[in-house]
C-alpha cells in the first residue's frame, strides 16, 4: 500500500482517532478506493507498533461510519461509499464541523476572505463524487 498512516504521538487526538481520521481523509482524496484491501489489525498493529485493540476500535468506528466492510475470511476492503444517512442528516453533520471550523479560524484571528481561499485550495485536493 503506497499510502500510510503516520501517528502523531504527542498530539492530543487518541490514537485510534488520528487513523479514523487518516483513512477517511485518505478516501475522500482519492488515495485509497472502493475494494481497496486495508492491512488487518494485527498488520497494522505491528507496523504502527500500537496495541492490536487500537486498530480494532478504528476499523469498527469506520466500519459503523460505511467507510470499510469487513468480509469474513478475505480482509477488511474500503467500502463503495454509499451512506445511509439522509441528505438532511449529512448536512446537519457538515453543518456542525463547519461551524467548528470556523469558530478555531476566528480564534486564530484570520479573515473570512483568506478562510475561504484556504477553503478553496484545499477543496481541490479532494474527489468529489460525478453526482
Amino acid at each position: 500500500m503506497p499510502w500510510k498512516i503516520q501517528l502523531v504521538t504527542n498530539s492530543p487526538a487518541p490514537i485510534f482517532g488520528q487513523i479514523v481520521q487518516q483513512v477517511r481523509q485518505a478516501v475522500a482524496q482519492g488515495l485509497l478506493h472502493a475494494g481497496d484491501r486495508l492491512p488487518t489489525v494485527r498488520e497494522l498493529a505491528d507496523e504502527l507498533v500500537v496495541n492490536p485493540n487500537t486498530i480494532a476500535k478504528a476499523y469498527t468506528e469506520l466500519e459503523r461510519a460505511g467507510v470499510i466492510a469487513a468480509r469474513r475470511g478475505a480482509g477488511t476492503f474500503i467500502a463503495d461509499g454509499q451512506c445511509a444517512l439522509t441528505a438532511e442528516e449529512r448536512e446537519r453533520i457538515l453543518t456542525r464541523k463547519i461551524e467548528e471550523c470556523l469558530t478555531e479560524a476566528v480564534h486564530l484571528g484570520l479573515t473570512q476572505k483568506h478562510v475561504l481561499r484556504l477553503f478553496t485550495e484545499t477543496a481541490g485536493r479532494f474527489r468529489w463524487p460525478m453526482k
